[in-house]
């Protein structure tokens, strides 16, 4: 407690210790304007009493806030970290206003987003996304490369049209409405096997399980057990496949890539991580891709027969490197 031209600054702002501005019958209204006149008294009753953060203060008497500030200081005022000194709104704790019953419905099955909700409830989208984490409500990923709001086409309809019917994966997404790429990633996600493409009739298999032929695959079988990862079956769109994408890191991605020559959808079959994100995060951590064109050199290996041969595996291909450039000494002698 500082005394202060006859006014007792009260450290304390509860009720049971009030100061002399709380008990004087002429105290100023508690949202009326004040003049500009620095007294450490009326600043230390608003601070403390009234829970008026600083800049509130300066706002009513007209003081820079920095003046504000010292005031305090120099009163011997204890002031609150910055955003701690407000007084805050009382938080139900039960979330009786907003159950996670209606987040769930509101955010899983009727696939509205945090901004949405928030919008509709009347509350910051921080508070929707803590309150959905604290249901155990897993969120879904922003962006272009989301993979649960992903299209994936029913089974039913691809062993109609795409198996019994013999159509092509274009003829059956102009059928439904979707693209040719759309239907060939639910028929692989799916278990579905994909008949082989091409201008030009290839040796080799006909008919393609994808998923079951990477974890067939020798090197990348050794690659998968080297770092750990488990063996997921088809028979899901990838969000139902891997409700929570494995980690990707800078070794296991690049010896999926060069070593055993999968192709970027080929890492999102393995790994649950949607083929765009493997591409940026190749892109930042600065693992080159290959040359666009052609089959990936998993899918090169498959069709020749080898991919369940341990004893005939194809050479690892190595990343591309940096041509050397020649200095300026090196030109001179040259010419």
């Amino acid at each position: 407690m500082a005394d202060h031209d006859g006014w007792q600054v009260n450290a304390c702002a509860s009720n049971a210790a009030r100061c002399d501005y709380c008990l004087a019958a002429d105290a100023p209204p508690e949202g009326a304007p004040l003049g500009g006149e620095l007294d450490p008294g009326l600043l230390a009753h608003l601070y403390l009493c009234l829970g008026l953060s600083t800049y509130r203060i300066a706002a009513r008497t007209g003081i820079d806030r920095q003046r504000v500030t010292r005031a305090l200081r120099k009163a011997g005022v204890p002031l609150h970290p910055r955003g701690a000194g407000r007084l805050r709104p009382v938080r139900d704790p039960d979330d009786r206003q907003c159950p996670p019953s209606l987040l769930r419905e509101l955010y899983e099955v009727a696939r509205l987003d945090s901004t949405e909700i928030a919008a509709m409830l009347g509350m910051p989208e921080r508070t929707v996304r803590d309150r959905l984490r604290r249901a155990g409500v897993s969120t879904r990923t922003r962006g272009g490369w989301n993979r649960e709001d992903r299209i994936t086409v029913p089974e039913h309809l691809l062993q109609m049209l795409y198996v019994e019917l013999g159509m092509t994966a274009a003829e059956v997404g102009q059928r439904i409405g979707l693209s040719g790429g759309t239907v060939l990633r639910s028929a692989h996600a799916l278990g579905v096997p994909v008949r082989s493409g091409g201008a030009a009739p290839l040796t080799g298999p006909e008919e393609i399980e994808l998923v079951s032929a990477l974890y067939a695959d020798p090197i990348v079988a050794a690659a998968l057990t080297a770092y750990d990862i488990p063996h997921v079956p088809a028979g899901g769109s990838l969000s139902q496949r891997f409700p929570r994408p494995l980690s990707l890191t800078t070794p296991l991605v690049k010896d999926l890539y060069w070593e055993c020559g999968a192709a970027l959808n080929h890492i999102e079959l393995l790994t649950g991580q949607a083929a765009g994100t493997v591409r940026k995060f190749m892109q930042d951590a600065g693992i080159p891709l290959r040359a666009a064109g052609g089959r990936s050199p998993f899918m090169r290996r498959w069709r020749s027969g080898l991919g369940g041969s341990p004893a005939r595996r194809m050479p690892a291909q190595p990343p591309p490197k940096a041509i050397p450039t020649m200095t300026a000494t090196q030109n001179a002698r040259r010419a």
